[in-house]
């Protein structure tokens, strides 16, 4: 009789209809490019040479992370290290949720939450992010999904794909909800530093927002454009913020996955990483000019490293994205792939090098308009 897996894993494996696709194709223009490391940019040998402190020889371990490391995010007190975000949100289920307890994300976002909660054994549940030339929160969609057993709402500033910023406004409604509530607030502010155009009236972030208990997460894989580094933060504000960090502290001591190395070079990383940071940056900014110059009407966006494109009528948005493939050697995402609550749309990264991204993007307004 086979083992019983655990239903934490009880995932479908089936492989989708674009992968299946891909198999068959080689893009000529991968329009889905998420990781930095590969998409044309300069690294500085200042990060090789910032593993050549002796002091990384040495295991002294300390679960919130090193003093020299923590003190060089300059992040506050209640400041832990941690491997990931995604190890952090780990952590954060761990600490506010029993089994079966939910938390809210919000729709369309990034797909890993569903993972990373069900490990947990906690329900996701899904609020709505709506657009009318430009994207807001809607408050009474997520005043829909709050239960008793609601433990944390989580945000992700900006979000990922529709870049968009919460406002001030926003920010202020839904942290009083948090605190009337006694629900954790937790902000996803990896992208927070790739701006695509200012704005008086977004947030500069979720935390120190005087009402509620708020975790927010950053890391150098966005940071600094460093995701092989495996470094990443949260900082705890606000009400019990002490006692959250005390208990952050002991889950952190329980698995103490932040490389000695990693640590003791932390600052030269994040000085490196200035420099990558603004290769990004003008090359996020160049793309979105060209995207925004042709006729495909991408939504509003105000940040990270995404666009969002609605699709003709036509075809599905799998139907576009798998034609694209073969058609044209252009690889897309489609909005599914992120939870958007309606077919028509596809997503492309603003990471591709600039030659790849305006060929790609000229392949697809051709296919568009045919």
């Amino acid at each position: 009789m086979p083992i019983p897996f655990s239903q934490r894993l009880d995932w479908t494996l089936a492989t989708n209809p674009i992968s299946q696709a891909l198999a068959a194709t080689k893009p000529r223009f991968d329009l889905t490019a998420s990781n930095p490391t590969k998409a044309g940019l300069h690294y500085p040998e200042t990060i090789l040479e910032a593993f050549q402190n002796p002091q990384g020889l040495k295991y002294n371990p300390d679960p919130r992370g090193i003093d020299e490391a923590r003190a060089a995010l300059h992040l506050g007190p209640h400041t832990l290290l941690s491997a990931s975000t995604s190890e952090a949100y780990g952590w954060l289920f761990k600490l506010l949720c029993n089994p079966d307890d939910a938390i809210l994300v919000p729709r369309p976002s990034y797909p890993l939450f569903e993972f990373l909660a069900k490990l947990e054994a906690v329900e996701v549940i899904q609020y709505s992010l709506r657009y009318s030339e430009g994207w807001w929160l809607d408050f009474q969609s997520l005043e829909a999904q709050l239960t008793a057993n609601t433990k944390a709402i989580l945000f992700v500033h900006p979000n990922n794909p529709t870049g968009s910023y919460l406002k001030t406004g926003e920010l202020e409604q839904l942290a009083q909800l948090c605190a009337a509530r006694n629900i954790a607030l937790i902000s996803d502010e990896v992208f927070a530093e790739y701006p695509l155009a200012p704005d008086d009236t977004r947030a500069a972030t979720l935390g120190d927002n005087g009402h509620c208990l708020t975790f927010v997460l950053g890391g150098l894989s966005k940071t600094a454009g460093l995701p092989q580094m495996k470094a990443a933060w949260l900082t705890v504000s606000g009400p019990q913020a002490a006692e959250a960090a005390s208990r952050l502290e002991l889950i952190a001591d329980t698995y103490l996955s932040v490389s000695t190395p990693v640590q003791f070079a932390l600052p030269a990383l994040l000085a490196a990483g200035e420099d990558v940071r603004a290769q990004i940056q003008s090359r996020t900014q160049t793309n979105l000019r060209t995207l925004q110059q042709t006729a495909l009407r991408p939504l509003h966006v105000e940040g990270g490293w995404y666009a969002v494109i609605p699709t003709p009528r036509a075809r599905t948005e799998e139907e576009w994205a798998i034609h694209l493939l073969e058609a044209e050697g252009v690889l897309t995402q489609p909005g599914y792939f992120y939870d958007f609550e309606t077919d028509g749309w596809l997503v492309v990264s603003l990471l591709t090098p600039e030659a790849d991204f305006a060929s790609g993007i000229e392949a697809i307004e051709r296919q568009f308009t045919a």
